[in-house]
């Protein structure tokens, strides 16, 4: 004879309540960083790079 075991694991998506809980409570990813001031970074480098070079090749 079979006795059925009882079922201790309660899926969230199984009940609405338990489900709306779930997702209300589920971690938040952060936000990766900016690449604005990367981007910046660059330009003005790139920019003052070429002033250097015309400045040394009509100097």
């Amino acid at each position: 004879m079979v006795v059925a075991m009882s079922d201790e694991y309660v899926d969230p998506s199984g009940n609405t309540e338990a489900f709306r809980s779930f997702a209300t409570n589920a971690p938040q990813e952060e936000q990766a960083p900016s690449k604005l001031p990367l981007i910046i970074g660059v330009a003005v480098l790139a920019v003052v790079l070429l002033a250097l070079t015309l400045f040394l090749a009509f100097g």
